[in-house]
């Protein structure tokens, strides 16, 4: 039987190849961006409440609703964007269900979307295993901001959706009001899309504002805005996460999401929507993961590398320029067999493979393991 590939150019994700290298040698892995430390046990515990409470078959497509309307009161105190819990808010398989099931919804075939990279790999594959264009806008170290002008120069009649990802995986950069304000102006009096992807939205550090697409009602009215509570609960593994629009687009949004994934695990919904009556949990995460940051740049300063500017995400790229002419792909499979450190080789973020020698190193660990990869990379 002959299969035609629809993602021919499409194999296993470096994240997968860098973890399992990590085991086959014993190496610290602060490749792949997960928390290695324990969930809240008041959340485990409400978890376990609704389990035990016989809430265990199906939820609501939508999600269940005290998770919903619990969402719009946290997006209404921290950004002052009031959404209707039924009409605008979806829950779904994490942020990445969210991020396909709109490119699915609103990409049809032909259509242009802006990517910036580098980019999170989940991108460019759903939108053109929908027959979808991505037209790369490519970002240069060491500062990764993007020239709004030249997105300006790639608009054309095809363009359909701009990607936007802040804080930014996997350059740790984050968007200000100017860029904002620049990309607003960009597709104004257009009927160009916006889908924000927003997942780092409580990782963002050294007293900044996150500049969310719901603080911008212009930019709102166009977008789909996707969040994760696992990223934001240290628990990327229960995948739940959800999607903000505009009730004419949540309802296409929903009718990919309702014979995708249909309804998400119903106790850990209730169980966050009680989690989330205490601010404190997410208010107090910039703080947390800034501390860890500190610690693993000084950590790190007696190290060749050269490490980059992190302003959110729980990572942090390094240059290694001055230390090796491997290429990324090759120098970080050495450190992580070699040296016992697993990291991301930034060209995988890159359509073109762009290689600046540049890798990203996660630092959602617990100190012990922080200062241990430092102690080996010294």
């Amino acid at each position: 039987m002959r299969i035609q590939s629809k993602l021919p150019h499409v194999g296993t994700t470096i994240f997968t190849q860098m973890s399992q290298l990590a085991t086959d040698h014993g190496a610290i892995n602060l490749a792949q961006g997960f928390p290695d430390f324990a969930v809240d046990q008041r959340l485990k515990d409400l978890i376990n409440h609704y389990v035990q409470g016989g809430y265990n078959q199906y939820a609501p497509m939508t999600g269940v609703p005290e998770l919903r309307q619990a969402i719009a009161r946290k997006k209404s105190g921290l950004y002052g964007c009031e959404l209707d819990p039924d009409t605008e808010i979806t829950i779904t398989n994490g942020a990445t269900e969210a991020i396909y099931s709109a490119i699915s919804a609103l990409i049809r075939a032909g259509d242009e979307v802006i990517v910036f990279e580098p980019a999170y790999d989940s991108y460019v594959p759903a939108i053109e295993v929908n027959g979808g264009i991505a037209i790369p806008v490519r970002l240069r170290s060491p500062s990764y901001r993007i020239d709004w002008n030249l997105v300006q120069e790639l608009i054309s009649p095809a363009t359909r959706m701009i990607i936007i990802n802040t804080p930014h995986n996997p350059t740790g950069t984050v968007l200000g009001q100017a860029d904002l304000e620049a990309l607003q102006d960009i597709v104004a009096d257009t009927d160009i899309l916006l889908l924000s992807d927003e997942v780092y939205q409580h990782l963002i550090y050294d007293g900044r504002r996150h500049e969310s697409v719901l603080r911008y009602p212009e930019l709102f009215r166009r977008s789909v805005v996707s969040m994760s509570f696992g990223k934001t609960f240290h628990a990327t593994g229960w995948r739940i996460g959800y999607a903000l629009a505009p009730p004419a687009i949540t309802a296409e949004i929903r009718k990919v999401h309702q014979f995708n994934t249909f309804s998400i695990n119903r106790p850990l919904q209730h169980a966050l929507a009680d989690y989330l009556a205490d601010p404190e949990h997410y208010l107090a995460l910039p703080a947390f993961y800034e501390r860890k940051r500190d610690l693993f740049v000084q950590a790190m300063a007696e190290t060749p590398f050269e490490l980059l500017p992190s302003a959110g995400t729980y990572f942090i790229l390094a240059s290694y320029r001055n230390l090796s002419d491997l290429g990324d792909q090759a120098f970080a499979r050495w450190l992580t067999r070699e040296k016992g450190v697993a990291v991301i080789p930034i060209s995988s973020f890159y359509s073109d493979g762009t290689d600046e020698r540049i890798i990203r190193f996660c630092f959602a660990k617990t100190d012990e393991l922080l200062r241990a990869a430092a102690q080996r990379l010294q």
